[in-house]
């Protein structure tokens, strides 16, 4: 298992792989944490249509 990691360490086949997906979960990090604020935004506006139409009628 030691000789393993060593290999892994030593060795740069696949590192651009690694890195690729590494920026890919960054991206999705920020993706997600982007569309918490819009599905906040378009409940709070979906809200407010809908007092809206309950004191209009």
């Amino acid at each position: 298992m030691k000789n393993l990691f060593v290999r892994l360490w030593r060795e740069e086949e696949g590192q651009d792989l690694t890195e690729y997906a590494l920026l890919v979960v960054l991206l999705a990090l920020a993706a997600v944490a982007g569309i918490k604020g819009l599905a906040t935004a378009i409940s709070s506006t979906f809200a407010n249509a809908a007092a809206n139409l309950n004191t209009n009628t």
